[in-house]
């Protein structure tokens, strides 16, 4: 009789504890990005937000003088059809011209070394967003190339460490930090990964996408980039999500 290995299925994030051993949790954040046009107002639409207690933030566009994004977040992914999309389709957002092609839908992620999960699968992602001291948010989707799947784990450990290397410089610089979720089967033009870069002034974040551009995942191992989100936060609530 031919041997059949029935292959078992583990989903939950995975990390180390400080101890070393390998420690899990099913649980991450879904974080959904949708922009606006035609908005001549932002006060109903901030007043509307305080009122629904949603958590997230709404950023101006700054590419757009009628244009807005509000960001919302939760661990269940109902919320953004059973709450999201009601509260869009009334108004004042129901107003409002949609921008499609910004439409941003990502999740959290472990790499496998984080000591405490929930922190970095929940908690700090919603911290970071809902900081007052970081407005300015710059929200693109990316997508690798296939050569980029190819390689070794080992070269694919290099290259993002030159990529993380910068941006752990510029946080402990105070420039900004990052938001990196994971897009694989929620975006609707197949990218890899939603990124946000989100700091106390936007010049520094347009410096880290500088710096990004000539490492060898950026130059060499990216097959799509962008559009780029560029805003600045104009409301923002922590709430209460699951």
């Amino acid at each position: 009789m031919a041997n059949t290995t029935i292959e078992t299925i583990d989903i939950s994030e995975k990390g180390r504890n400080q101890g070393g051993e390998a420690i899990s949790l099913d649980r991450r954040l879904f974080m959904q990005l949708l922009a606006f046009g035609g908005v001549s107002n932002v006060a109903p639409l901030k007043a509307a937000l305080a009122e629904a207690n949603l958590p997230g933030a709404l950023y101006a566009d700054i590419n757009d003088p009628q244009g807005v994004a509000l960001l919302t977040f939760s661990e269940d992914p109902n919320f953004f059809i059973d709450v999201a999309r009601p509260f869009v389709k009334v108004r004042p957002f129901s107003l409002l011209t949609p921008k499609p092609e910004y439409t941003m839908l990502g999740r959290t992620y472990a790499i496998g070394y984080e000591n405490d999960l929930e922190e970095a699968l929940i908690t700090r992602p919603r911290r970071k967003v809902c900081d007052a001291a970081m407005p300015w948010a710059i929200w693109y989707p990316l997508r690798r190339s296939g050569s980029f799947e190819q390689l070794s784990a080992q070269e694919q450990r290099q290259i993002l460490a030159e990529h993380g290397g910068i941006g752990r410089a510029y946080g402990r610089a105070g420039y900004g930090t990052d938001i990196r979720l994971a897009s694989h089967g929620l975006d609707k033009n197949d990218n890899d990964f939603t990124v946000a870069l989100l700091g106390p002034e936007l010049y520094p974040l347009s410096s880290i996408v500088q710096r990004m551009r000539k490492t060898k995942q950026t130059s060499l191992y990216l097959q799509r980039l962008g559009p780029f989100f560029i805003g600045k936060a104009i409301w923002k609530n922590q709430g209460v999500s699951k």
